[in-house]
């Protein structure tokens, strides 16, 4: 049989991870899972690590394929589709950390046993990573279908003054929501409906000793540093996006704030319509979320 290699990719923060996986593949090796004819039979397959400089744009799939390829590492025109034509022009399936976790369950238990767990329209458990002001674990596996206001008592509640004033629900390109959505379920279903995602599973909490505007201003200031620059959209989308909060910031807008959001809002939809990958197309988001959540520049 055809030897077949999975090609793995570790971003730069990650040195730990790194260490352990390479520990594992070595074991795996050295028990014949792993390289030739493994266990004597005719099937062979490899394991290859390779670790990336930790550019935010190259968690886009193409963009990951242009980088490890040695090129910048910029997202493709689709189609083709990676399923097409990959990494290095061949067919390539993308997985991400947590797709892999659930197999090994998935194999062990049956699928019937894997879909029992969490809703009809969301199986299974979802990883959430509680960083910055949690009291106790930083992450950690829930069935979905858990709430927002389960999660944080289950997690240690609020640090800081203890007095909830946001939570940022699914990272920089995710949404904020407000404490009085706790009780939202966690499904991508039950999220949907509040205008949320649950994004990469990140839930952040913010006490009311915290300045929304500047927590807003680091967001924009990330998505400029962040995009590629390949499209115009995101490239000068995000440029406006930060340029518009800093004026409000400093109660000098051009014109109004009604005209200052409303322009915020444009470039927005521009952004989504017309980015070519999700960078360009989320960067706005959470920042929207939060302007029609609070009057934050009135």
């Amino acid at each position: 049989m055809a030897r077949k290699r999975d090609l793995s990719i570790f971003r730069g923060e990650y040195p730990e991870s790194f260490r352990i996986l390479s520990q594992a593949i070595q074991a795996a090796r050295g028990k014949h899972f792993l390289g030739k004819n493994i266990l004597g039979g005719p099937f062979s397959f490899d394991i290859e690590l390779r670790r990336g400089a930790g550019a935010y744009i190259c968690g886009e799939e193409t963009a990951l394929f242009n980088s490890i390829e040695g090129f910048r590492g910029e997202p493709r025109n689709k189609p083709p589709f990676p399923t097409q034509s990959g990494l290095f022009r061949r067919p390539t399936i993308v997985n991400n950390v947590e797709t892999l976790v659930n197999i090994p369950e998935i194999i062990l238990k049956g699928g019937a046993a894997y879909a029992r767990v969490g809703t009809p329209q969301s199986t299974d458990t979802a990883c959430f990573a509680f960083p910055d002001m949690w009291r106790g674990r930083e992450r950690t596996r829930f069935a979905f279908g858990v709430t927002l206001r389960q999660l944080i008592e289950m997690a240690g509640g609020v640090g800081g003054t203890g007095k909830l004033r946001a939570v940022l629900l699914g990272g920089a390109a995710g949404s904020f929501v407000s404490p009085q959505e706790l009780d939202t379920p966690l499904t991508f279903e039950g999220v949907r409906a509040i205008g949320a995602s649950l994004g990469s599973g990140v839930v952040m909490l913010f006490d009311d000793s915290v300045d929304l505007k500047d927590i807003l201003a680091r967001i924009a200031r990330f998505f400029r540093h962040e995009s590629c620059g390949q499209c115009v959209p995101c490239r000068v989308g995000t440029i406006r996006q930060e340029e518009i909060l800093q004026r409000l910031a400093n109660r000098a807008p051009n014109g109004s704030v009604q005209t200052e959001i409303a322009l915020l809002k444009e470039a927005a939809q521009a952004m989504r319509d017309a980015s070519i990958c999700g960078l360009g197309q989320t960067a706005p988001a959470a920042i929207l979320s939060a302007i029609e959540r609070w009057s934050l520049y009135s």
